[in-house]
C-alpha cells in the first residue's frame, strides 16, 4: 500500500518540517527524492538521514520564485534519477499579521512564495511529469500544500487565507486543464490543520501578539481546543497523506482536496 517504488519525487521546502518528513516517508516507500530548498545545510542533513536509512536522495537549491532554479531542479531529477514522477509544492510562508497592518511588500512576498512558487513549479515540472506519466497506468502526480485556511476564513491572517484559497482552486483548475490536454498528471491538494512545526509556532506567537497578551502558551492552548481530536498535528500526519496522494492507490483522485485537520473544519 502507498508504495512509490521507482518513482522520482521533487519536494520544495523540504529541508525541514512537513517537507522533510514527506521526503523521508517517500524514500521509505521506495521513491528517489530531490530535496529542494534554500536552506542548504538543513537540506543536506535531511539527505544524509535518508541515505543513512537506505534511501536515495539529492539536494538542489530551490528558490521557488526563480524560474531558473525550477528548471535546474527538473534537470537534476532527470540527470540523476532519470525523470520526474511526483511534484510536491510544499514551500510556503505564514505572515501572521492583520491585513490592515500588512504592507504591500509583505503581500508581494507572501504571494511570491505561496502562489507564484506553486505556479512556477507546476508549469516548469509539467512536461517532465507528463513524459513519465504517459508510461504509467495512473500517471504522474502533483500534490499542493494548501491549508484549512484555504477552505474556511482565517481570523488571524486573511492574506494567508487568500493565498491558500488560490492554491486550492488552482489545484482543481490544473486537474481539469491537464485532463483536457490529455496529460496524465493528477493534481490534488492537502489541507493541514495546525501542525507542530516552526510555522505552527509562528501562528501561536502571532495570535498572542494580535490579542495583545504575548501569552504564546495560551495561544497554543486555544489552537488545541479547536481540534476535536484532542491534539495538534505533527509533520507525519501530513506526510502520510501526501504519500498516499502521490501513490497509485490514489489513482482515481484528481482535483480533490484532502483535509487532515483533526476535525477543525468539521465544526
Amino acid at each position: 500500500m502507498n508504495r512509490l517504488d521507482d518513482k522520482v519525487a521533487l519536494i520544495s521546502g523540504a529541508a525541514r518540517g512537513i517537507g522533510a518528513e514527506t521526503a523521508r516517508r517517500m524514500a521509505e516507500a521506495g521513491a528517489k527524492v530531490i530535496i529542494g530548498d534554500i536552506l542548504e545545510e538543513r537540506a543536506q542533513e535531511t539527505v544524509k538521514e535518508i541515505e543513512a536509512a537506505g534511501g536515495q536522495a539529492a539536494y538542489v537549491k530551490l528558490d521557488v520564485t526563480s524560474e531558473a532554479n525550477w528548471t535546474a531542479a527538473v534537470g537534476a531529477a532527470t540527470k540523476q534519477f532519470g525523470g520526474l514522477d511526483i511534484l510536491v509544492n510544499n514551500a510556503g510562508m505564514f505572515l501572521g499579521r492583520d491585513f490592515m497592518e500588512a504592507t504591500l511588500e509583505d503581500w508581494h512576498k507572501l504571494v511570491a512564495i505561496n502562489m507564484t512558487g506553486v505556479f512556477l513549479g507546476t508549469k516548469l515540472c509539467a512536461p517532465a511529469l507528463n513524459e513519465r506519466g504517459q508510461k504509467s497506468r495512473h500517471g504522474s502526480a502533483i500534490v499542493n500544500l494548501a491549508s484549512v485556511a484555504g477552505i474556511v476564513g482565517s481570523q488571524l491572517d486573511p492574506l494567508y487565507s487568500m493565498t491558500k484559497g488560490g492554491v486550492t482552486l488552482f489545484t482543481k483548475s490544473c486537474a481539469l486543464a491537464f485532463g483536457r490536454k490529455g496529460w496524465k498528471i493528477r493534481v490534488n491538494s492537502i489541507h493541514p490543520g495546525v501542525i507542530e512545526t516552526d510555522m505552527g509556532a509562528q501562528t501561536f506567537a502571532s495570535r498572542a501578539k494580535q490579542l495583545g497578551t504575548n501569552d504564546v502558551e495560551g495561544a497554543r492552548s486555544t489552537a488545541l481546543k479547536q481540534h476535536p481530536i484532542g491534539r495538534l498535528g505533527v509533520p507525519e500526519d501530513i506526510a502520510l497523506g501526501i504519500v498516499f496522494l502521490a501513490s497509485d492507490d490514489a489513482g482515481f483522485m484528481t482535483g480533490s482536496g484532502m483535509v487532515v485537520d483533526g476535525g477543525l473544519t468539521a465544526q
